[in-house]
């Protein structure tokens, strides 16, 4: 349901809202920090760009900073971006009103179901618990990043 590109996409957003920035960070200082490449991040990055939710500034300095803040930004948002609006058709397109088979009633109220939860989240709930280390838990975790001891002390720093 989550595709890599939307998994990595949250991943960033967490770890730039965690560091709390107000300057650009570029897509290769963030691909070491979350172990992946600097053009698979600079892609993800545009499609966060494209939705309005970060703003890419050019130049020597230049990265991403967030467009709009952590908390007025969904998981809905991140992957509807992403992956593009999550749409559900029932028995040929039916409306709410019609009644529909059991297989497509049951699709309707998992599309519901996931849509309210993307929607309830946002990138700041997130940020309650957002980083493991070496020793604090698997490194398996999707919040784990690599320079996490930096991600921490940026986090006390603001709180």
């Amino acid at each position: 349901m989550i595709t890599a590109t939307t998994e990595l996409a949250i991943r960033w957003l967490v770890y730039l809202a965690v560091m709390g920035d107000e300057n650009p960070t570029s897509p290769r200082r963030g691909a070491g920090a979350l172990r992946c490449s600097s053009s698979y991040l600079a892609k993800t990055s545009n499609l966060m760009v494209k939705a309005g939710i970060l703003r890419s500034i050019r130049g020597i300095r230049g990265g991403v900073v967030f467009a709009r803040r952590p908390e007025e930004v969904s998981l809905l948002q991140v992957v509807e971006a992403c992956q593009g609006l999550l749409t559900a058709r029932y028995c040929g397109g039916a409306d709410q009103n019609t009644e529909v088979c059991s297989y497509h009633s049951a699709m309707k109220e998992l599309h519901e179901a996931t849509t309210q939860a993307l929607t309830k989240w946002t990138i700041r709930d997130l940020l309650k618990n957002p980083a493991r280390c070496p020793g604090e838990g698997p490194t398996d975790c999707k919040m784990y990043f690599e320079d996490c001891q930096k991600v921490k002390s940026a986090r006390r720093r603001r709180h």
